[in-house]
């Protein structure tokens, strides 16, 4: 709708729109978040395993060199020291790569909780549309993974350049040192680099799925024209509910005067108001009111129960007391027991004048 298109989107989401959102992949989700933790575990890992690591690189190394003179040089050979060196790495590098995996996945998952959805993958015509690429281009998402970048650059680039100049007086005598202590050197100060950009990048981190939780919660925002329908769609439309209530309305009272002729009595106040009774002795505990009405419906009430030899009492004060304290099909209240049980002894008489009795 035109008019729809101009609202501005104040109202919060519904858990209708939530869910929705949801089962399309539409969640708060910052991959920075992931990406530095999977850098830490990846980095704690090194670090904690590296006597491992070393130790089975070095043995793999020696192996070959020692004896790479026995291998002819033939490309069935070299095919399978290939596959056999590939296969070496990977036992060596499982840890890590395990340790990886189980961190991204935990990283991602306690950030949605559990979702699986294959809607991201579907093919839309707007993911290849020329303008809905240059309005994404210029969109805040776009800016705010700029800015992002940029400050990446820049801290990474500030803490490389602090860690080096703090050891700038330990790198001449490296020259007089050996392989294992220049190697060793510049893996302290690459790990005193890399854990100091990974400080920076939680920091980050949080800043962006505190940012990606803003933008969602923007973008689920609705219209009051659309949170009208949706609850048009869930509850039903007001039309349709009044015509059903109607439809229902007209079967009650169908049925109402279907059990007037098996009533008692009728009493009235005497033209706007008729309430039928009936009562079965050893049944029921007090007479019960099978059917009410008023105007229209009272006039119907009076005919059916003259057409039908019922009694009709004119007793306003009776009339208007069970037409407002006594709902259809409830017992009378013992308020009224006394007058009600007076009409019915005059209304047994009478019925007993007209069999002879």
């Amino acid at each position: 709708m035109a008019e729809e298109s101009f609202q501005e989107r104040t109202e919060q989401a519904t858990p209708k729109r939530r869910e929705e959102a949801r089962k399309k992949g539409q969640v708060p989700k910052s991959r920075e978040l992931a990406s530095v933790s999977v850098l830490l575990s990846a980095l704690f890992t090194l670090y904690w395993g590296s006597s491992f690591f070393m130790t089975r690189l070095d043995q793999m190394l020696i192996y070959y060199l020692e004896n790479l003179h026995s291998f002819p040089v033939t490309l069935t050979n070299m095919r399978s020291m290939g596959l056999t060196g590939l296969a070496q790495m990977g036992a060596i590098l499982a840890p890590l790569l395990l340790v990886i995996t189980v961190v991204a996945v935990l990283s991602n998952f306690l950030q949605v909780g559990p979702l699986l959805t294959l809607e991201p993958l579907t093919p839309q015509i707007s993911r290849i549309s020329p303008m809905q690429g240059i309005k994404r281009l210029f969109s805040l998402q776009a800016l705010m993974e700029f800015v992002k970048s940029l400050f990446k650059l820049a801290v990474v680039c500030w803490i490389v350049y602090s860690t080096v100049s703090k050891g700038m007086d330990r790198i001449m005598p490296l020259l007089d040192m050996t392989p294992y202590n220049i190697a060793s050197f510049i893996g302290m100060v690459s790990f005193e680099i890399f854990w100091k950009s990974c400080l920076a990048m939680i920091l980050l981190s949080i800043l962006d799925y505190m940012f990606q939780r803003y933008e969602h919660e923007k973008n689920l925002k609705m219209t009051k024209q659309e949170v009208k329908e949706e609850f048009k769609q869930t509850e039903g439309d007001p039309h349709v509910k009044s015509r059903i209530r109607s439809i229902q309305r007209e079967m009650a009272k169908k049925r109402m005067m279907q059990e007037v002729p098996e009533a008692d009595v009728v009493i009235t106040n005497p033209t706007r108001l008729a309430v039928a009774l009936k009562y079965e002795p050893g049944k029921m505990d007090a007479p019960m009111v099978v059917a009410k009405g008023a105007g229209i419906v009272a006039d119907k009430i009076r005919e059916i129960a003259r057409k039908h030899s019922v009694p009709v009492i004119e007793n306003k004060p009776m009339a208007q007391s069970l037409y407002k304290l006594v709902e259809l099909g409830e017992i009378i209240p013992d308020t009224l027991f006394k007058a009600v049980a007076e009409i019915f002894a005059y209304v047994y008489r009478l019925k007993g004048k007209r069999t002879g009795r």
